[in-house]
């Protein structure tokens, strides 16, 4: 390949070799910028979760409302991925990240604004919080899309696993910073654990908007394919001669394996949020652990799923990037942590077992995302991942919420599956054991998609 300098208009492109050398800290402003970003989003978006408790004693809502608001909120947020995937895709996705956490800010301040009146109207709440889930809608297919841009399938997975962590950390620490601003600024006033963190985000916004570039030919570059000598894969070249819906309908609307990922993801997301979201309920309900004992068994997951996080992805990257297979292997030692969960009675042997599944259950989490990036050229990142997240909204978080407690709900008759009655929450189990037989097939269906593809991209 050509290492003279090149030139652009009137701007001396730099050979390949300087390129090479100045990409990491070129691509480290971007990264970091979709990184922080990420981070506060879940900074005004978990913040809501924390609030529940003040929401009812000073505002007066019921656990119907909140309810209602948070279900409200993930059917927009659903369908939004998808939509408004579709609509930002090809364009300059980290100023958009910074226009749409600019608005989440707007939104979330003025709920905070709206909680400090005596008589809250419903309606507003609602309305507001919708709005929130829009604009944050595409926050992460659209920072996978920055990475995509900048990276190549041998080195995307640890910076891909690195980045999906940041939502660990701002999901983990959202709801402290919210207490400590009411506590600090408000009097305890709930109000305080919105308009603090709304303001914060704004500075945030703003400030990230300036920093770094979208994508290495935004320098006058080369693509990051061409600068790290690896082949350029013919579906980016195809895209560039064709319009969004063209891209849309030949590479994931009539492509197979885009549809077996989003149905993987869909049980995917059964065992995740079925472990994360009914954990303290089970331990408290099944082996009548301390309200305390309970609140720790979140912390054990998701430092389970930051170790997951960071490990996933470069055990990928170690591979020659694929994240199919690893996602595979990581499916199938999922029942080890299972086995433990179900049967452990101590609390040592359940946060250990949790730690075990929220490390494992990151892997197709992660990696399922990471396979779908192989199959779409970079014009497609965001709608194909708002693709997947619309199926794991829409109908793997749903399905992890209200079958699952229909199945364990002792108030319940329970759920019929094929003539089984299942009821209770050893039952409940049996959905996780069916979901990741599923995952491993499809994920395993997959694999053998991306080495058919990989001898391709080296013949």
């Amino acid at each position: 390949m050509e290492e003279t300098n090149a030139v652009v208009g009137t701007i001396s492109r730099p050979t390949l070799a300087e390129q090479r050398k100045q990409w990491f800290k070129e691509f480290m402003k971007p990264f970091l910028v979709v990184v922080v970003i990420y981070i506060t989003m879940y900074m005004i978006r978990n913040n809501f979760k924390a609030a529940q408790p003040l929401l009812k004693s000073q505002l007066g809502l019921t656990t119907t409302d909140l309810g209602y608001i948070g279900f409200v909120f993930s059917i927009v947020y659903g369908f939004g991925k998808f939509i408004v995937g579709y609509i930002v895709d090809g364009k300059n996705t980290k100023k958009i990240l910074s226009i749409l956490l600019l608005l989440s800010s707007i939104t979330v301040l003025c709920m905070g604004i709206l909680f400090t009146m005596n008589n809250v109207p419903m309606g507003w709440i609602v309305v507001l919080w919708s709005l929130n889930g829009l604009f944050q809608c595409v926050g992460g297919p659209s920072c996978a899309s920055v990475i995509t841009q900048w990276t190549t399938r041998s080195n995307r997975g640890r910076y891909i696993g690195l980045w999906n962590a940041s939502h660990n950390i701002g999901g983990g620490f959202a709801g402290i910073f919210a207490v400590w601003c009411a506590t600090t600024f408000f009097k305890g006033q709930v109000a305080g654990m919105f308009i603090i963190p709304a303001i914060v985000a704004a500075v945030v916004a703003i400030g990230t908007f300036f920093i770094g570039k979208n994508r290495p030919e935004d320098l006058g570059w080369n693509s990051s394919e061409e600068i790290f000598g690896e082949p350029v894969e013919e579906a980016n070249v195809d895209a560039e001669n064709l319009t969004k819906w063209e891209i849309f309908k030949k590479y994931l609307l009539t492509n197979p394996y885009i549809w077996v990922l989003c149905v993987a993801n869909v049980f995917v997301y059964i065992v995740r949020i079925g472990i994360d979201n009914w954990a303290p309920l089970y331990v408290t309900e099944h082996l009548n652990f301390s309200q305390e004992a309970a609140a720790q068994t979140i912390f054990y997951f998701e430092m389970g799923a930051l170790v997951g996080c960071l490990a996933w992805g470069y055990i990928s990257d170690l591979l020659k990037g694929r994240p199919a297979l690893v996602a595979t292997v990581s499916t199938i030692l999922l029942p080890i942590g299972i086995i433990g969960y179900q049967l452990g009675t101590t609390e040592f042997v359940i946060n250990a077992s949790l730690f075990m599944l929220g490390m494992m259950v990151f892997g197709p989490q992660l990696l399922i995302n990471l396979s779908m990036l192989g199959f779409v050229p970079k014009k497609a990142t965001v709608v194909s991942g708002g693709l997947l997240g619309a199926f794991a909204y829409l109908f793997g978080d749903s399905m992890a919420k209200i079958l699952l407690a229909k199945i364990s709900d002792p108030a319940k008759d329970g759920v019929n599956f094929f003539g089984h009655v299942l009821h209770g929450w050893n039952d409940t189990f049996i959905i996780f054991y069916i979901s990741i037989v599923i995952i491993a097939v499809l994920l395993g269906i997959v694999a053998f998609a991306e080495e058919k593809r990989r001898k391709q991209l080296s013949a």
